[in-house]
């Protein structure tokens, strides 16, 4: 339970980076431990104690299997997240050769 519990601090730890923090390369990163913190939960939500990997065996009867889907859904999570997460980075950059600063205070009073 103490683990849910820490999952659920380093998810809200990620939402105050994107709500509070001004610079954006702070709110990219708590974008990041935002999805972590997603996909630390999804696995944890598929472990069993004394589970077995889930690949099928002719030989061992498969008593306790850990459920594949989330596995697969965390791979693909991490996939998109990397992809989202350049682009982001890239957006960033692109914003700061354009304006000079990642505060987003100061280019909302930017204009052009």
């Amino acid at each position: 339970m103490i683990i849910y519990l820490l999952c659920l601090m380093l998810f809200c730890c990620g939402l105050y980076c994107i709500l509070v923090k001004r610079n954006i390369i702070k709110i990219i990163l708590g974008i990041i431990i935002a999805e972590y913190a997603v996909n630390l939960f999804f696995i944890l939500v598929a472990y069993r104690m004394e589970g077995r990997a889930p690949i099928l065996s002719s030989e061992v009867e498969i008593v306790n299997m850990v459920d594949p889907l989330p596995q697969a859904l965390v791979l693909t999570s991490i996939v998109i997240g990397l992809a989202t997460t350049t682009l982001l980075v890239a957006i960033a950059m692109r914003i700061y050769e354009k304006y000079g600063t990642f505060d987003i205070t100061k280019i909302k009073e930017l204009k052009g």
